[in-house]
């Protein structure tokens, strides 16, 4: 079996998730992979490409929410030099970057409707044209599509079509929400803290509470968050980690980050805000202290002093 019980856990439920993986990997059945934001999705869709006959071939993830409907053919398909104003040079699309291998389409119900409109063409056909060209392009690569809303709800909202549905979910994987699998949480945790060891050469461990509060937590954003959490009580930690119990109010996960832009709510505390920032730079530079630090423009010294001062619990 695929190391998907390293990847996922060792649950029942992850056990789940990875035989349906070994079973998808090596067909050419479009597979729509359904599950909260945080939970691995790309991850589920790589270990897919990697195990099927497509390996060797590219795989290119397109996030279907972040395209505006006007560019959406020429994100697809691509275009000719010339074809509109600000074509200066032939481009090719996403199909024509992933062919023949894996094409990944992220928050695939987020998709406007006229590209569902153009994708489904593609999907009957397996031909198309960049935009402004007259040759007609052929395409031979497989679908992986994602998505953390219920799919049938997208379609009973008239936000996504019903036909297109059919052809995406031939093989539908759902995942699982970390709190639906909370006896995962210790090893994935200590998964994350041996990879930052590894990372920075050093061998720090969970203080005895720490597990205990982990697992005690709902985890809105799920493996993600898990995974924050670890990294900032690492940059804090000399040997120990310790983790005080977690609250959803005071979590950053509760701001919304997308497309590398993070969207505070008025009204939020600045304590708070400013703990959202610091944690989203993190995440966005993978636990990287110097980079995120060089962004915020600040030193090193000065993101963990305030990391450290933003741990600390409020005055009563």
């Amino acid at each position: 079996m695929i190391n998907s019980s390293k990847m996922l856990g060792r649950s029942a439920a992850a056990f789940r998730l990875a035989r349906s993986i070994v079973k998808a990997a090596p067909t050419e059945a479009s597979v729509l992979i359904v599950g909260e934001s945080g939970t691995g999705k790309e991850i589920i869709a790589r270990a897919i490409h990697r195990r099927s006959t497509r390996k060797d071939e590219p795989f290119v993830a397109m996030n279907c929410g972040a395209i505006t409907p006007s560019l959406a053919e020429s994100e697809l398909f691509g275009h000719e030099k010339g074809s509109f104003t600000g074509a200066s040079s032939t481009t090719i699309g996403c199909f024509e970057r992933a062919n023949p291998g894996t094409l990944f389409l992220d928050e695939v119900t987020d998709m406007p409707l006229v590209m569902q409109v153009l994708l489904l063409r593609v999907l009957e056909t397996g031909r198309y044209n960049r935009v402004g060209g007259a040759e007609q392009l052929s395409v031979n690569l497989r679908i992986v599509a994602a998505t953390n809303r219920d799919p049938n709800e997208a379609v009973q909202a008239g936000k996504f079509r019903s036909d297109l549905l059919y052809r995406l979910a031939v093989f539908p994987i759902r995942v699982p929400a970390l709190r639906e699998r909370k006896s995962d949480i210790p090893y994935l945790a200590q998964r994350f803290l041996d990879e930052l060891n590894e990372q920075e050469k050093t061998a720090k461990t969970f203080a005895r509470p720490a597990l205990d509060n982990l697992q005690n937590y709902n985890w809105p954003g799920n493996i993600r968050e898990l995974k924050n959490t670890i990294t900032r009580a690492f940059i804090l930690a000399d040997d120990e980690l310790h983790i005080a119990p977690l609250s959803p109010v005071f979590r950053p996960s509760a701001l919304e980050v997308k497309q590398g832009c993070l969207k505070i709510p008025v009204g939020t505390q600045l304590d708070n805000a400013q703990r959202a920032v610091i944690m989203a730079t993190l995440d966005h530079f993978e636990g990287d202290r110097q980079r995120a630090a060089t962004a915020l423009g600040i030193s090193p010294k000065t993101l963990y002093n305030r990391l450290g001062r933003l741990d600390d619990p409020p005055e009563k």
